[in-house]
């Protein structure tokens, strides 16, 4: 009975996802595009009143005003009264790797054991989610798909979403390597009848050890060269010759400080703090050791019962004040569900301190820079990617942000989900009352 269920369950599924699909991937750019008098937002701090931008091929050719005497190019599309922003970039997300929550079948964001660091998000990213595609009508182009659970989660890649598959959706596969570093007070379980106070973590320093010995462990395996592959060790290779990044997921001020003095002992060359909660308290040791932060969701409660009631709105101008590079990300509860909201969190920063250019930068160039591919994404300049898209207003402002064109790689992608199609089933059902 209990397999019989399962097999209606799984029949139940494929017949709905083929109903409502995913919209089809959008075809490779065959005919160069010009975006005229639209007011550009490059992404670098600069804006552009009525700006002429113009891409073919896939890549940006031009970036200037439309009062300059040059041709435009293929087809030209109106942008008075709009703006154009890249694309939005959404780091340490489990886009793709979750749909349904209640459904244990869809989740596929974490292994079981405490060390997977050769464990690859890239493999289980489901191009075919619709919640991944409902992030496209807000911006949000582009992410870092990011493993959960364990010591260490595993390994991330950068993905953008409009793809038939993994391998056409990658932009940067096996980026780095993601690490929940232990924290220093716990509360007990009260569901299990414990106290459920904050209370100091006694094996704080056992845990450190553990982590401390498995990358002892994993150098002099690399050192050794042994016939026989440990595809745990051999995963963290790229983090000791640079070619990967390590994120440490800390949010306490001392937490932070021991990560970054794990780092500088092992000789890791690229470390982000991930969460930072605290991380405004000790930017002077982040600067001088150039660590960026990518900082918990914006719009949640302080953490701690002495914080400014706005703490978490301030942070990244705390940061940034200081010469911190900072990314925004929408990690917590709903997290996937809330990753579409990712405008309207670095719109918040704005109410807090930071300018618009500043704000547009924690959701577009900090974090290219942060992933390693601002080459390509993160900005509106010529030679990069023509991943951008048209607002018809303020774009970090949720009142405004209404799309009507978006492009990844030049190809204009569809703007339709789920949501919209509900959106026109009914308005014309309660139109016609």
């Amino acid at each position: 009975m209990k397999y019989f269920n399962l097999y209606i369950a799984c029949a139940c599924l494929l017949f709905f996802g083929s109903i409502h699909a995913q919209q089809t991937p959008a075809d490779k750019q065959s005919k160069a595009i010009s975006i005229e008098g639209a007011t550009a937002h490059l992404g670098t701090g600069e804006v552009i009143e009525n700006a002429l931008i113009m891409f073919n091929e896939g890549e940006i050719t031009f970036v200037g005003s439309a009062n300059m005497k040059i041709a435009r190019i293929g087809d030209v599309i109106d942008g008075k009264g709009k703006h154009v922003y890249p694309g939005f970039i959404i780091p340490n997300s489990t886009l793709g790797l979750v749909e349904i929550d209640a459904v244990k079948a869809t989740d596929d964001d974490s292994e079981i054991g405490t060390w997977n660091p050769n464990i690859r998000s890239i493999i289980a990213y489901n191009t075919e989610s619709k919640v991944v595609e409902s992030m496209r009508p807000n911006g949000v182009l582009l992410g870092q798909i990011t493993p959960r659970g364990g010591r260490i989660s595993g390994t991330s890649s950068v993905v953008q979403f409009d793809a038939w598959n993994w391998e056409d959706a990658a932009v940067k596969t096996d980026d780095g390597i993601h690490i929940n570093w232990p924290s220093n007070f716990k509360r007990g379980r009260y569901w299990l009848g414990e106290d459920p106070s904050l209370k100091v973590n006694k094996e704080y320093g056992n845990q450190i050890t553990e982590i401390e010995d498995y990358f002892n462990n994993a150098k002099a395996y690399l050192k050794a060269s042994p016939s026989i592959t440990n595809l745990s060790y051999k995963a963290l290779e790229g983090i000791f010759d640079g070619s990967k990044k390590l994120y440490i997921n800390v949010d306490d001020e001392k937490g932070i400080i021991d990560a970054v003095n794990f780092t500088k002992k092992n000789t890791i060359p690229n470390m982000v703090i991930v969460g930072g909660a605290e991380a405004y308290k000790v930017t002077d040791i982040l600067k001088s050791n150039n660590i960026s932060v990518v900082l918990n969701r914006i719009h949640s409660q302080p953490s701690q019962t002495d914080d400014d009631y706005d703490l978490p709105y301030k942070s990244a101008k705390l940061l940034v004040d200081n010469g911190i590079t900072v990314a925004l990300q929408a990690n917590g509860q709903m997290e996937r569900m809330n990753s579409r909201n990712l405008p309207f969190y670095a719109g918040t920063t704005v109410a807090h301190g930071l300018t618009k250019a500043q704000a547009l930068q924690l959701i577009t160039l900090n974090p290219a820079k942060i992933l390693g591919i601002d080459a390509q994404y993160g900005s509106l300049e010529t030679g990069k990617s023509a991943t951008l898209f048209i607002s018809e207003g303020d774009a970090l402002d949720m009142r405004t942000n209404i799309i009507s064109h978006a492009f990844i790689d030049g190809r204009l992608i569809s703007l339709e989900t789920h949501q919209t199609e509900l959106w026109k089933r009914y308005s014309k059902k309660y139109q016609s009352n």
